[in-house]
């Protein structure tokens, strides 16, 4: 594996587009805001800028958490939702995996976007004002609950969505306790500095594919052996409430679920208004809507 330098202006995260796989080295800063601009601490801001995660312990309170689960039981039970492109199901059954646009489908988690608890932290990380460039609920069922293989949120989102710089954040915030054992969140600290360049075009409509179980634009075993000798993992586990802020680029996964406890999420990704999606960098065209928002109005 050789380490290149980031090419010049136009694409500067180029992936999808050779028959070998590379590591580039970020150009872009990590942490655009201070500690005067929200809720953050400059000692939480430098270890954001280190590791490219934070973890809030009780974001939500009891009443919320079950607020939110009643909604996610809602949700599940609809049959208007359950027949809805924007909800995914596991490979080889009609369990939910996931259900997208989730601020537009419920009012209960539109009004969970707005939080100043919430996007307060992701301006303050972008320095900007955010729109959301996706939401969901993810459904990790006991026993069925499949993984979610390791990847970079912003090669994805580069490649097919045409967001041009890592200017992103993503909020992971537990319905459910999360355990060692029930796939909880892994994420390899420092690895939002490379960025890992795949191999593989991108077929049309891959999304369809990629929401179930992604293939292209999956980092390869050698880029993963070296991130993780060099960054190690770590596996956050914490009560219903808490809350993972990670970068953009941040390497992360999570294992399949067979035990008895379900581990629910849902799931935010703020990007910056100075960052608008342009043409994607290395699919054919734009995933829809649902997956990758065309209106950058700002939350709030």
């Amino acid at each position: 594996m050789i380490e290149h330098p980031t090419p010049g202006p136009g694409d500067l995260y180029p992936t999808r587009k050779a028959g070998e796989p590379a590591l580039l080295y970020r150009t872009d800063p990590v942490v655009y805001g201070g500690p005067d601009d929200g809720p953050i601490d400059a000692d939480t801001l430098a270890s954001f800028d280190e590791t490219g995660f934070l973890s809030v312990e009780e974001l939500l309170g009891p009443e919320e958490i079950e607020r939110y689960r009643a909604e996610l039981r809602r949700l599940s039970e609809d049959e208007a939702i359950l027949g809805d492109e924007r909800t995914v199901t596991e490979r080889g059954s009609q369990e939910i995996r996931s259900i997208f646009e989730v601020h537009k489908v419920s009012d209960v988690f539109a009004e969970l976007v707005t939080d100043p608890r919430v996007v307060g932290r992701a301006r303050q990380l972008l320095g900007s004002d955010v729109y959301v460039h996706q939401s969901r609920v993810n459904y990790k069922p006991g026993f069925k609950g499949k993984d979610f293989y390791w990847h970079s949120d912003f090669e994805t989102w580069h490649a097919e969505d045409g967001m041009p710089r890592m200017r992103a954040v993503s909020i992971s915030i537990a319905l459910t306790e999360n355990f060692v054992h029930n796939g909880g969140l892994m994420i390899m600290p420092g690895s939002h500095r490379t960025f890992v360049s795949c191999v593989g075009e991108t077929p049309d409509d891959h999304y369809k594919d990629s929401l179930r179980g992604q293939e292209i634009g999956t980092p390869d075993p050698d880029s993963l052996s070296i991130l993780a000798d060099k960054h190690g993992i770590d596996l956050f586990t914490g009560s219903a409430g808490s809350a993972t802020m990670f970068d953009c680029n941040c390497m992360h996964g999570s294992n399949g679920n067979i035990t008895p406890f379900p581990r629910s999420n849902v799931f935010i990704v703020f990007n910056s208004v100075e960052n608008t999606c342009e043409k994607p960098f290395a699919a054919p065209s734009h995933r829809p809507e649902f997956i990758a928002a065309r209106d950058f109005t700002p939350v709030g």
